[in-house]
């Protein structure tokens, strides 16, 4: 991405590399599918070995650069214009330098005609919220909404799977190609949910070992906090689980298997090994994304 940095490579212990924005760590879209790394289907990929494809996709995002301002379209949309789902997604702040904000939502209300001359005059961000941000904040963006996250932040993205952009306006940057990245004025114009709403940012409350993050129509997230042994069960969820590790690691011990969940990356429970164990190498901090 032109917008990525080394933080990614250099944060998972990789060779480094220059201009990585994203890890896709749970995906089975089909550019880039999740390979199975242990156990008797270690080089599958993750949808051969399930047999379907994945509603979710988990992602880490490192923008040394502002990335450019988008929208998602919602399922409907999606559907008609391009025969997949469509892409509300929520963001999980992991770190943030001095003065790194995130645009989320409208400021004040404006209309479609309104947007694309903004969009024309390169004044589009004039109207839109602006939210300096923290390690810990978190935030949904539902179909519809506006959004673009600046320079100086790493977050987890959890997603619905689909790669559908409309971007807006993109500070006349080229691409890596050296040419000028398209636009999308008038799909994102259709996409586009205009109203202006009291509060962007998701509030939520540290409550110790397991906390609520989020729950939507599509996902909910959790955030687990353990220095101890702990039990979860979810199988009334009848879900997989995805696990992120965020600081420190652990041991995930689920159907007599047990594997090392290290920093930086993330594992997946399928649903019949949604009653699983944490065990702590280190006090250890991950994200818990189900169904």
């Amino acid at each position: 991405m032109v917008w990525g940095g080394t933080r990614l490579p250099e944060w998972k212990g990789l060779p480094l590399q220059d201009h990585i924005g994203e890890s896709w760590e749970v995906s089975t879209y089909p550019s880039f599918p999740s390979i199975i790394a242990n156990g008797p289907l270690a080089g599958t990929a993750l949808e051969e070995a399930l047999g379907f494809p994945l509603p979710l996709l988990v992602k880490f995002i490192d923008s040394r650069q502002d990335l450019s301002v988008q929208v998602h379209p919602n399922d409907e949309m999606a559907s008609r214009k391009h025969h997949c789902l469509g892409k509300s997604e929520m963001w999980y702040v992991l770190d943030a330098k001095p003065g790194a904000f995130l645009y989320s939502g409208f400021s004040r209300s404006i209309t479609p005609e309104q947007f694309k001359q903004r969009v024309h005059d390169g004044t589009i961000t004039e109207v839109l919220a602006k939210h300096q941000v923290q390690p810990g904040d978190v935030f949904y963006i539902p179909a519809g909404r506006v959004h673009t996250i600046g320079a100086g932040i790493l977050l987890a993205e959890i997603q619905q799977t689909s790669d559908i952009t409309y971007r807006i306006y993109d500070y006349n940057r080229p691409g890596l190609d050296g040419k000028p990245r398209q636009l999308h004025t008038e799909l994102a114009a259709e996409a586009l949910d205009y109203r202006v709403y009291d509060n962007y940012r998701t509030l939520w409350q540290n409550q110790g070992s397991v906390s609520n993050c989020l729950t939507t129509p599509f996902f909910t997230v959790n955030h687990i906090s353990a220095t101890q042994p702990l039990h979860l069960n979810r199988n009334e969820r009848n879900s997989f689980v995805i696990l992120s590790a965020l600081k420190g690691n652990c041991q995930v011990v689920a159907g007599g298997q047990t594997i090392t969940l290290t920093e930086a990356n993330s594992c997946f429970l399928a649903s019949h090994l949604a009653d699983y164990q944490i065990i702590p190498g280190t006090a250890v901090e991950l994200l818990e994304t189900y169904l």
